[in-house]
């Protein structure tokens, strides 16, 4: 098995947010929990383009859709990196 190519760093520099550990904790903390019905796509706060971009990685498994299920567990359980 091969390790992850992406890192949640790199998704939140690849959706033109800041990146650094700090500033993860603080989105998931501000947009957290979502809803169990909601999928991570469809999150009111995601820009049309971001949406669309979870939207392909997830639905063609793609490289980077590990690390956006791993952004939608963090989401759901309403915690960020160090919590």
């Amino acid at each position: 098995m091969q390790p992850p190519t992406h890192t949640l760093p790199n998704l939140f520099k690849q959706l033109g947010l800041a990146d650094d550990p700090v500033s993860i904790d603080q989105f998931i903390a501000t947009h957290s929990p979502l809803k169990p019905e909601l999928h991570l796509a469809d999150a009111f706060f995601w820009s049309p383009s971001q949406a669309q971009f979870l939207r392909d990685e997830i639905r063609d498994d793609a490289d980077w859709a590990e690390v956006v299920d791993q952004l939608d567990v963090l989401l759901r359980k309403g915690r960020g990196l160090s919590g």
